[in-house]
């Protein structure tokens, strides 16, 4: 789905980013959780309502399109191949 850069804050050793992200995407973010934002895989630090820190490692700053985003930009966020898997298995579970 298509998300939104929060506001974020520098933190030791990097940034916390916020996002925001589509209400269907809910149920695929977990604390500690992965996930993708444009393409560069994070690890979800705190999910709450609509939105999801990640925290952001210079290197990460100096490689990728995040260390230029802004409030504001759309992010393309895709949820954890392995959270989608194991949410179809118990659909799938769910139908017996």
């Amino acid at each position: 789905g298509i998300g939104r850069v929060e506001p974020f804050r520098p933190e030791k050793g990097g940034r916390l980013l916020t996002f925001s992200f589509p209400p269907a995407l809910k149920d695929f973010l977990v604390s500690k959780g992965s996930i993708a934002v444009d393409g560069i895989s994070l690890t979800v630090v705190r999910p709450r309502g609509a939105r999801f820190d990640a925290a952001i490692i210079p290197h990460t700053d100096a490689h990728t399109t995040l260390g230029t985003a802004r409030v504001g930009d759309a992010v393309n966020i895709e949820a954890d191949p392995l959270a989608k898997h194991v949410a179809g298995l118990l659909a799938a579970w769910r139908k017996k």
